[in-house]
């Protein structure tokens, strides 16, 4: 997939790794909803692998089993996809654009382990569709190289006013 060339009309090299701040200027997810820490391994317009360092501060294990801290299943599947929409956001230069994207389905999920504080989750993303509006990724999540969920999600890319 070629990349696009930003305003200043010079050649766009996406990266292949971004931190907390790059993945705040693509994505509009703030605490505590922001559940990517940095995404690695970034291969444009293909995959990516998020990451979530899970602490004990988050607000969802107060409640979620307090005995028994467990990360919630739709948290770590909203994971997956804000994995996805920075590789999106990568791919397509939509750093500071508003861009916005949008759950529409989410097929073959499976939980296979518990997240638990002190968790490194890794967020493995393939691109299966993409390229337009409507983009659909594999996702795998591993904690030590375990498999602890998967599922594929599908959204559609809102690129908002300034994209």
């Amino acid at each position: 997939m070629a990349a696009a060339p930003n305003d200043d009309q010079t050649a766009y090299i996406p990266p292949t790794e971004v931190d907390l701040a790059m993945v705040k200027r693509i994505l509009p997810h703030r605490y505590p909803f922001l559940l990517v820490d940095r995404v690695r391994d970034i291969v444009p317009g293909e995959s990516c692998v998020g990451v979530k360092n899970v602490t004990s501060n988050e607000p969802h294990f107060e409640g979620h089993f307090p005995q028994e801290p467990v990360m919630p299943g739709v948290l770590i599947i909203e994971a997956m996809a804000q994995s996805a929409a920075v590789l999106v956001g990568v791919t397509l230069d939509l750093a500071d654009k508003g861009m916005g994207t949008y759950f529409m389905s989410i097929d073959k999920c499976r939980f296979r382990q518990k997240v638990v504080p002190g968790d490194v989750l890794e967020l493995h993303m393939k691109t299966l569709r993409g390229g337009g509006k409507i983009w659909k990724f594999e996702g795998r999540a591993l904690v030590n190289g375990q498999l602890a969920a998967e599922a594929e999600v599908m959204a559609m890319l809102n690129r908002g006013e300034n994209g």
